[in-house]
């Protein structure tokens, strides 16, 4: 069905195409709103159709599926969900899937949150992944949620030496010294990974700076698009890796999928988005390829479009 579907999507859009350098060769204009409507077309057909495309996880992504892996069973690692709803389409899928990843391969997850609406997403993250996939594990054994706390950098500059300081009890108000997770956790040092998942500031870079790098403990995460290239350069050095965009999540997801086959029917939110932009990307490609075409050999001719 799917192999039909896309077959149906590159044949629709390969006549489309056709039919407009035609017109447009002709010497005929082209109504604009009919490449919008090819436009949209190529967006709503993947979607209507189910179709996905095969993700092969880039250097960068593949890092830190390979930390998560490699860590002994038992092992704690921090997520801290920084960003809000409008980063939520980019970033959520990425925490959902990381976050998963960790709690199957038996770590230990401390839960926090930079952002006051980073509290929201993860109580989404909390019902779609932890409470569905994870119903026997136990809060404050095998994961904590220490809540959402103000100050930005300043938190960060207090939990790198001192975590009790400014987190004294989870999100449940359970005193740090009883959370059995917690126990020979003084600080950030003792982490061993930390992921920041966001797009604004505080973010990944305020972690890498102010805890990461003066720790030496692996630090990674996940952003919205807009954000990616400003963390690049701290990537192989600061940063131990990054998911970029949604292509980012699609490829973790993809990844993680092909090592867990018993994931294989999870919820694929960002491979789903991949097939609409992917198919867009191609349609917009082509008309700016078939526009330069027309462009020359109608100059070629002395003439014009």
């Amino acid at each position: 069905m799917q192999d039909l579907g896309v077959i149906a999507v590159l044949l629709v859009i390969g006549c489309g195409l056709g039919w407009l350098a035609y017109r447009s060769f002709k010497g005929k204009e082209v109504d604009r709103r009919v490449i919008f409507l090819f436009i949209l077309i190529s967006v709503a057909t993947p979607l209507l159709a189910k179709i996905r495309f095969d993700f092969k996880a880039t250097p960068i992504v593949e890092a830190i599926y390979d930390k998560i892996e490699a860590l002994p069973e038992g092992s704690t690692i921090m997520l801290s969900f920084d960003f809000d709803p409008a980063m939520a389409p980019e970033v959520q899928p990425m925490a959902n899937v990381v976050t998963r990843h960790c709690l199957e391969k038996g770590h230990k997850v401390v839960f926090m949150c930079l952002w006051a609406t980073g509290q929201g997403q993860l109580t989404i993250t909390f019902e779609d992944v932890v409470r569905k996939d994870f119903p026997d594990l136990v809060d404050g054994v095998d994961y904590v949620n220490m809540g959402y706390k103000a100050g930005n950098e300043g938190v960060l500059n207090v939990i790198v030496t001192d975590f009790q300081k400014m987190f004294p009890t989870d999100v449940n108000t359970v005193p740090y010294e009883d959370i059995d997770i917690l126990k020979g956790i003084k600080s950030c040092k003792d982490m061993d990974m930390i992921l920041s998942f966001g797009g604004g500031r505080p973010g990944i870079k305020e972690w890498i700076l102010f805890v990461g790098d003066p720790t030496g403990v692996p630090t990674a995460g996940g952003v919205a698009a807009v954000v990616a290239p400003q963390l690049y350069p701290y990537y192989p050095g600061q940063m131990l890796g990054l998911l970029g965009d949604i292509k980012g999540a699609a490829e973790y997801e993809a990844h993680f999928m092909r090592n867990y086959p018993k994931y294989s029917d999870m919820d694929t939110k960002a491979i789903i988005m991949m097939g609409p932009q992917t198919v867009a990307h191609i349609v917009i490609m082509a008309f700016i390829i078939i526009g330069n075409i027309l462009f020359f050999v109608s100059k070629r001719k002395g003439g014009a479009l």
